[in-house]
């Protein structure tokens, strides 16, 4: 496996992140990049048909590759960003596409210096909310955070935020799960 030294990356994600960044850093695009891929990912996130098609492993990637790039091209996405796409279809890994992103993300974010959280919470994080997380994140010595937002339903309320190996769970779900194994013990 190859490791991105210095973010905690390996695998296929390194791979592709670190030529996305080199290849954008190379060009005097790399801010914009940055942007449009993160604007790419929250607009697969919020297009269940897309998130789905190019989920579906029975999609011929090598087909959707062109109508994908047409369909970027409308949007007004830069040439690298629509050909890094291309490629990912061409080496039929249109599948992975979403985990690209946020692993192109989090390569560029360790790059510049932040630190990646993730936060999966039950609801979308009101702005109000997500201005606390970064404060309380700044009191606990995280300087430059950069958050990664998911939902997951099933932890019913609170949330869970990982920041590289450590992970605080403050769901519900989790809470609810320890006081059932406690009563368990008691009885």
């Amino acid at each position: 496996m190859v490791e991105i030294t210095g973010t905690g990356m390996n695998g296929l994600a390194a791979r592709y992140a670190a030529a996305l960044y080199a290849l954008a850093a190379e060009q005097g695009k790399l801010d914009d990049t940055i942007a449009q891929m993160d604007a790419l990912g929250r607009a697969i996130k919020a297009s269940p048909p897309l998130s789905a098609l190019i989920a579906n492993p029975l999609t011929d990637s090598t087909k959707i590759g062109p109508v994908l790039d047409e369909a970027l091209a409308a949007q007004g996405v830069a040439v690298l960003v629509r050909h890094f796409v291309g490629v990912v279809a061409a080496n039929r890994r249109l599948r992975e596409l979403q985990a690209l992103i946020e692993g192109f993300a989090a390569f560029a974010a360790a790059k510049r210096g932040e630190i990646v959280a993730v936060v999966t919470s039950a609801h979308v994080l009101s702005d109000t909310q997500r201005h606390q997380l970064h404060a309380r994140l700044a009191e606990s010595g995280y300087g430059t955070v950069r958050l990664v937002e998911q939902t997951d339903p099933a932890l019913l309320g609170g949330l869970k935020l990982q920041i590289g190996d450590k992970l605080y769970d403050t769901s519900l779900k989790s809470r609810l799960n320890r006081l059932n194994y406690s009563l368990k013990g008691a009885a």
